[in-house]
């Protein structure tokens, strides 16, 4: 939910503001791992644009927020999957800053069923926001990057992080459209970054695994749920949002300069595979 004193907590942890005088979009900003990221790099000193699809009155509050403690955020409306949608965000958003110097691919979801069970109208959307969408955001960013030229507020001519999963490597029964949008996503984010890199542009990804958000609140909400869960994870406890927050921070920051092309795992170890930890 949103909360003011939150940011200004975050806030504390970027004494330096790394991303000072930037500009970032973030997609399904508006909840979960997105409003994190969108509060990080806001923290961090960059004026951020909240993208969502529903519920503008949310995008609003967390906007509110971050305003209230001195850093900027606007809200920006977009269907990710949609080409026409996802050119009027940009449009939109660049109205009102000006330029972008990073953008972040975060908006996802999932349509779960056996194989069996599951329709094409499910497997299309999942990849329709989950990867197309990516490919669409990252297109347009590009474009607007080497169009826009280079700028003093970092080395690099501009950034995009992609939010992954760990599930682009770890198999996933029953969500076959979900973990084969997030393989899609690692090479695609490699292959852009290979593209791109010469023009100063980097591409990076951050694959999330169990992080506490309300859309997967069942995995962990109960003792008993989250003993279950941590069955899973060698580090012994769940992530949460600002984990993967301060990852998207470095990634967009000069620190990473020499980065690109890479998927940044954060997991607590889950791409370890516990189960094998005594020998499988």
């Amino acid at each position: 939910m949103p909360d003011t004193a939150k940011q200004t907590t975050l806030n504390a942890e970027y004494p330096h503001l790394p991303l000072k005088d930037q500009f970032a979009l973030v997609t399904g900003a508006n909840s979960g791992i997105g409003e994190g990221i969108a509060r990080h790099l806001a923290a961090a000193g960059a004026s951020v644009a909240i993208n969502y699809v529903v519920r503008p009155e949310t995008a609003q509050a967390i906007a509110d927020d971050i305003n209230a403690t001195g850093r900027r955020a606007i809200i920006t409306q977009g269907d990710v999957s949609d080409e026409a949608s996802v050119q009027e965000m940009f449009k939109a958003t660049l109205g009102q800053f000006g330029c972008l110097d990073i953008v972040v691919n975060n908006a996802g979801l999932q349509q779960d069923a056996f194989l069996t069970e599951m329709t094409v109208e499910q497997w299309y959307k999942v990849i329709g926001v989950n990867l197309t969408g990516q490919f669409l955001c990252s297109r347009e960013a590009v474009r607007h990057f080497k169009q826009r030229g280079k700028r003093d507020v970092s080395v690099a001519l501009g950034k995009i992080v992609c939010i992954s999963s760990v599930h682009e490597v770890i198999p996933w029964a029953k969500h076959v459209n979900y973990a084969s949008s997030k393989g899609g996503i690692m090479l695609m984010m490699k292959s852009i970054a290979q593209e791109v890199a010469s023009a100063k542009i980097r591409v990076n990804s951050i694959a999330p695994g169990a992080i506490k958000t309300p859309i997967n609140r069942s995995a962990w909400e109960t003792p008993e749920a989250e003993a279950k869960l941590l069955e899973l994870i060698p580090y012994d406890r769940v992530g949460d949002t600002d984990d993967i927050g301060r990852a998207a921070v470095w990634l967009s920051s000069d620190a990473s300069d020499y980065v690109t092309g890479t998927t940044l795992v954060v997991d607590g170890g889950m791409t370890l595979y516990e189960g094998f930890a005594t020998g499988g």
